[in-house]
């Protein structure tokens, strides 16, 4: 007879112990952006509510910013880098496609039996990411994840592209997930719409690069169609995210969506009746849109007010190129 094959031990549940950002030096105003784009700052706060952004200097890489973020998720939690499974980073402006860059930030962390693996969803990537955690640890094969968001969206836009170039900003994100007594992290809702990837895309490919003299590939966004498809499509994955939960809108204490424009970010508010008290995270106005890092770096601003309590909950939402969309209601720790 077959012996049959060991399993881990599952948890009842998962729940984020910390969080931790890391924001590059150089901060970026509108009028730097504005003068080459023939714009105005007026303009692009109008537009976007963007103000400010950070852009990495030649010392803040993907996988330093990563790190920086790490340690701090780590501090946040109390856990030790020893004690960490796996690392998963989510990066959507990574030009080092090898070596991939969660083994070097699980070695600069100290994490240095953890597995380590990068992940891409662009905009969507540390909310898929974060499902993914939680999978994890409910199955059993990992205690703590580390789940990062770094980003140097500068060296993917072309400054100037009057689509592009005022939206964006570079910085890192990371929280750290562990096994819980309860589920502390709802069921994602998720999704793709891949028939419409050609509305935020790179302009060529990179082969265009390296067997002709073409410029260098950059993002290009089809503004009016991208906005209309968030305000659509976004709410419904975030009710979705929120039934899967079995919670509703007056459940919630913090709504940490990706950064992406506040209008789309107001419009969400409304579309989903949020309550007044219910407290909206509006980082992209200080850090622009950082991708993957945006949810993370957001939720740290959240909880650096210091008026939410530890087990307070907030539902986050992801969404950007692909195009791809997910959702979960979170336990804030």
């Amino acid at each position: 007879m077959t012996r049959p094959l060991r399993v881990a031990d599952p948890s009842p549940g998962s729940r984020i112990l910390g969080v931790g950002s890391y924001r590059p030096t150089r901060v970026v105003g509108n009028g730097e952006i504005a003068r080459r784009i023939d714009s105005s700052d007026e303009w692009i706060t109008r537009r976007t509510g963007i103000r400010t952004r950070r852009h990495a200097g030649p010392g803040e890489s993907i996988v330093t910013m990563a790190a920086e973020a790490s340690l701090k998720a780590l501090a946040a939690a109390g856990v030790g880098a020893e004690d960490v499974d796996m690392v998963l980073l989510a990066s959507m402006s990574d030009l080092e496609q090898s070596p991939p860059s969660a083994p070097r930030v699980a070695h600069l962390i100290g994490a240095r039996a953890a597995g380590a693996l990068d992940t891409g969803a662009a905009c969507a990537g540390f909310s898929y990411t974060l499902g993914v955690a939680d999978s994890l640890v409910r199955s059993g094969a990992a205690r703590h994840v580390l789940v990062v968001g770094s980003e140097r969206m500068s060296d993917i836009i072309d400054p100037t592209d009057r689509g592009t170039a005022f939206l964006f900003g570079d910085g890192a994100g990371a929280v750290v997930v562990g096994a819980a007594e309860r589920p502390g992290i709802g069921p994602v809702a998720w999704g793709a719409e891949g028939e419409k990837a050609g509305l935020l895309a790179h302009n060529r490919s990179w082969l265009a690069v390296r067997d002709a003299p073409h410029p260098w590939p950059t993002m290009r966004m089809a503004g009016p169609e991208v906005f209309r498809w968030a305000v659509r499509s976004v709410p419904e994955v975030a009710r979705r995210a929120l039934d899967l939960a079995g919670v509703g809108p007056r459940d919630l204490a913090a709504f940490v969506p990706h950064q992406a424009n506040v209008r789309i970010i107001d419009g969400l508010v409304k579309d989903l009746g949020l309550p007044e008290d219910v407290v909206v995270a509006r980082d992209i106005v200080t850090n622009g849109n950082t991708s993957a890092a945006s949810i993370p770096m957001a939720l740290e601003s959240v909880l650096s007010l210091g008026s939410l309590p530890s087990g307070s909950r907030a539902l986050l939402v992801g969404f950007g190129a692909g195009l791809l969309y997910a959702a979960q209601v979170v336990e804030l720790p």
